[in-house]
């Protein structure tokens, strides 16, 4: 038997040369499903998905990120991720697995969009509070993250120290510096 990543795992990257074409509604409810079928402690659910392709919204949330973030304006669409503790399990050491939860939804929708040759790029460069009031989203909600979702763009666009991420080859950490055996070390 042959040993191999699963191929959209390894295609996985944070693109961020984004073209401004349209991405349509079906292709979104699409990745918001694939986002919905994560597994969750006890099947709680605890993701609420926040779909921005509104021009006006979309702009106010463009103009709470910081000018780290330019590369994510073109973006025809963002989804933003909120969610709660009380919306599912609390453990008895303080651990709020709902993190958890929106973290492998999160995961599903960044394959799906693989799959379907768009770019969902996670985001927590923005400011919190102004995109919670721009979006409505109540108070004891956490917003997670920001997915930037667009189709491929010029990388001619980027800055020169983006593009020669995003041209370059992925880098990862030798897995010898996160992962240990029987101990954490």
């Amino acid at each position: 038997m042959t040993r191999a990543i699963h191929h959209l795992i390894a295609e996985r990257r944070a693109k961020r040369a984004l073209s401004t074409e349209p991405v349509g509604a079906e292709e979104i409810e699409l990745l918001i499903e694939a986002a919905h079928l994560a597994p969750s402690c006890f099947n709680s659910q605890p993701w609420r998905f926040v779909v921005i392709d509104d021009d006006e919204i979309l702009r106010a949330v463009k103009e709470a990120m910081p000018q780290g973030n330019y590369w994510a304006k073109p973006a025809p669409v963002i989804i933003a991720v909120a969610s709660q503790r009380d919306l599912d399990c609390k453990l008895s050491d303080g651990r709020d697995y709902f993190l958890l939860g929106c973290g492998m939804a999160v995961g599903n929708l960044m394959l799906q969009a693989t799959e379907m040759g768009l770019i969902a790029h996670p985001i927590a460069g923005y400011n919190p509070t102004k995109v919670k009031e721009t979006l409505k989203i109540p108070t004891d909600y956490t917003l997670i993250t920001l997915i930037v979702v667009a189709r491929a763009g010029d990388p001619a666009d980027l800055s020169e120290d983006h593009r020669a991420i995003e041209l370059g080859e992925r880098d990862r950490k030798p897995l010898v510096e996160v992962m240990a055996r029987n101990r954490f070390t």
